[in-house]
């Protein structure tokens, strides 16, 4: 059982044989000819390990801004990371997680297959640590490990991953021009806020993609020149501040502190220019050979792809909403430390994923005032619900990191709560909100049969 469950979780946590399997799976249900299904499962496959490796180019390319930024300001607190406090919780949990991240595919299939909401969430590291932050959190309201936590758990993250794409679709439409790819990221629900405050108080048609740009800085343009040039100016500027002894001692083996400084901001922009290739690769493929699963098996399905999957949609808004975010998390951390509250240090790298989508979002929506204003509100929400959510994790002593998105972050504040009033408050929270995501989708269709009838 236990060899079963580790080749479970080793496909399902990497998204590159997990997407590829799936590409496989809806060329086959076409019945294409085996060359054209060992080209797309390849392409497929190479597409994502392309998009997975530029997305840790930029991710590594950040921690030395981590480390110049928390040692510049000498301060000491918790870091979101998902990966950190994952890795603690699953040395006790990993068997529960597992087999609630099985039951939680299921349960997303079949949401997928008799509602209305036809997005299948493919992003396995994402699963992964939802059905470890659910399986911490049902185990510490005293539900034990065995077949109620993982089948409550099960129903709370399929329905979770099925419903919060749906809640970015409108948005999605509008960023990519079309209705073939969802957003699959746990950053979802702050991504639809930022998108409805674009909406509610941007203006659509001045976007940050149309930047006037003199003809003599039109070379700007070209966003592998305009990332390393900012990140350039960005890096160097936090070099000075950290000081040369810090960076040549501890970072750069003796590199001199601005070469040093100058070859991660290029290393960052190298690494955005490996994900766009992996974006286009993976779309050419993907969205083809998933049309076979969405006739035979799951009618008119969508898949839910990772977060990079929209940045070449808007690579100033991807610019814009990492600074804006930053920023945020940075005034955040001074007002927590005023407030003598727990102090939450900006995590770059969540700071980066999540407020450059917010910012596409809030683009898509309202423009350049819907990218700050979206991204700013996005920035405070992982600023300040990390606070919250650390209560409901206190079982586990996780106190030096923490969940770092919203999807952890509010439905893991949600279920924390409800499981302090007991077991029967937790269970009929969950049974509950899939009673409510099948009550809307039995409305909504109604509806649209009333006004195809007219």
């Amino acid at each position: 059982m236990k060899s079963i469950l580790n080749l479970f979780v080793s496909i399902a946590t990497q998204p590159a044989i997990l997407v590829a399997l799936i590409a496989m799976i809806g060329l086959l249900l076409q019945r294409k000819k085996a060359t054209e299904v060992i080209q797309g499962t390849i392409k497929t496959f190479a597409g994502f390990l392309v998009l997975i490796g530029g997305s840790g180019i930029l991710s590594n390319s950040l921690t030395p801004f981590a480390k110049m930024f928390k040692f510049a300001l000498h301060v000491q607190g918790v870091v979101p990371s998902n990966e950190a406090v994952v890795a603690i919780a699953l040395v006790k949990y990993g068997s529960t997680t597992a087999l609630i991240m099985l039951m939680g595919m299921i349960v997303n299939i079949l949401l997928a297959r008799f509602t209305r909401f036809k997005y299948i969430f493919l992003t396995g590291q994402a699963m992964l640590y939802v059905s470890c932050l659910t399986a911490v959190i049902l185990v510490s309201a005293h539900l034990g490990t065995g077949w109620k936590t993982i089948v409550l758990g099960g129903i709370f993250e399929g329905t979770l991953l099925t419903v919060t794409p749906a809640l970015c679709q409108p948005f999605m439409r509008q960023i990519t021009g079309g209705d073939t790819v969802a957003m699959g990221h746990t950053g979802n629900i702050g991504y639809a806020t930022a998108g409805l405050i674009g909406k509610l108080f941007g203006n659509k048609k001045k976007s940050t993609e149309d930047l006037n740009v003199p003809k003599s800085l039109s070379f700007l343009r070209d966003s592998t020149v305009s990332i390393t040039l900012l990140m350039g100016i960005v890096y160097i500027a936090l070099a000075f501040v950290a000081g040369p002894n810090f960076i040549e001692t501890k970072l750069s083996d003796g590199t001199n502190f601005i070469i040093y400084a100058l070859v991660q901001a290029g290393t960052f922009a190298a690494g955005f220019v490996v994900v766009l290739q992996g974006v286009r690769m993976i779309l050419a493929e993907i969205v083809p050979a998933f049309q076979g699963i969405a006739q035979k098996l799951v009618p008119d399905s969508k898949p839910a792809l990772d977060v990079p999957i929209i940045f070449p949609y808007a690579p100033n808004a991807v610019l814009i909403g990492f600074f804006v975010s930053f920023i945020v998390g940075t005034l955040s951390m001074f007002v927590m430390i005023g407030m003598k509250t727990t102090v939450i240090i900006p995590g770059v790298v969540g700071h980066f994923f999540c407020g450059a989508a917010a910012a596409i979002y809030g683009n898509a929506a309202g423009g350049r005032r819907g990218a700050i204003l979206g991204s700013a509100v996005n920035g405070l929400l992982i600023s300040w619900l990390p606070l919250l959510i650390l209560p409901v994790l206190g079982s586990l002593k996780l106190a030096a990191s923490t969940f770092a998105d919203t999807d952890y972050l509010i439905p893991g504040i949600l279920l924390g709560n409800l499981g302090s009033l007991g077991t029967i408050a937790i269970v009929v929270g969950i049974l509950g909100f899939l009673v409510v995501v099948l009550l809307i989708s039995a409305v909504l269709n109604g509806r649209d049969k009333a006004k195809a009838a007219k």
